[in-house]
C-alpha cells in the first residue's frame, strides 16, 4: 500500500475537522446563510437574480426565502427548486440577458454572484478571469437592480482587487467586505456587499 504524502494527510485531516463537509449541495449554502444573517439579504417580497448558480447551494437556500428567483449558470443545476426560473447560459451573452430581463419582469431587489472561473493553475490568468466575472456582476446590478437594492459578489484578493473595490465604491452608496465563517481560512475569497442608492 502506497504511503500518503504529507500534503494528502493534511488535506484529509482538514476534511475530517471541517464542519461543513458533506452537509449540503455545497459549502456555498452555508456561506450565503451566514451572509444573510449578517446583512439581512432575503425576504418574502424580494426578487432575486443569482449568477453562477450551479451546482445549486445558493439556489436551494434562496428559493423559499424570496418572491421570485432567477438563477443563471453555464452548467445545469443539481436540482431546480419550485418557483425558480433557471436560465442556462453565459450571463454576459445578449440572448441570456434578454431572457433575464423577461424573467425578472421589472428588476431585482438583490443580485448575487458566486461566479468563479475554471482554474487554469496560472494565478495571474485566473485572477484576471475572476475580475471579469466581478465586472459582469456589477454590470448586471447596474442593469437590473432596483433603487435600494443590493449586490453581493464573490471576489478574490490579489491583483486587481483594489481597482475593483474602487470601482464598486464609485458606483454604490456603500460597500462592505465579509468573509463568512464557512469560507476556508486559507482561501483568498471575500464577498463584497454593495448597496444601491
Amino acid at each position: 500500500m502506497a504511503r500518503k504524502s504529507k500534503s494528502s494527510s493534511r488535506w484529509l485531516s482538514r476534511q475530517r475537522r471541517d464542519p461543513y463537509v458533506g452537509r449540503a449541495v455545497s459549502r456555498a449554502l452555508f456561506k450565503l446563510e451566514q451572509l444573510d444573517r449578517r446583512f439581512h439579504l432575503t425576504g418574502p417580497g424580494r426578487v432575486v437574480l443569482e449568477l453562477g448558480a450551479s451546482p445549486g447551494g445558493w439556489t436551494e437556500y434562496l428559493a423559499p426565502r424570496c418572491r421570485r428567483l432567477v438563477a443563471v449558470d453555464l452548467l445545469p443545476l443539481a436540482n431546480t427548486p419550485s418557483g425558480t426560473r433557471f436560465i442556462q447560459g453565459d450571463a454576459g451573452d445578449t440572448d441570456v440577458q434578454e431572457q433575464i430581463a423577461v424573467a425578472l419582469s421589472g428588476g431585482a431587489d438583490l443580485v448575487l454572484s458566486d461566479m468563479a472561473p475554471n482554474m487554469s493553475g496560472n494565478r495571474v490568468v485566473d485572477q484576471a478571469r475572476s475580475f471579469e466575472l466581478v465586472e459582469c456582476a456589477i454590470h448586471a446590478a447596474g442593469r437590473w437592480l432596483n433603487p435600494g437594492g443590493r449586490l453581493v459578489v464573490k471576489m478574490f484578493q490579489g491583483a486587481g482587487f483594489t481597482d475593483a473595490m474602487r470601482d464598486m465604491r464609485a458606483g454604490f452608496a456603500r460597500v462592505s467586505l465579509a468573509k463568512p465563517p464557512a469560507s476556508r481560512a486559507g482561501s483568498r475569497e471575500v464577498y463584497a456587499v454593495a448597496d444601491m442608492e
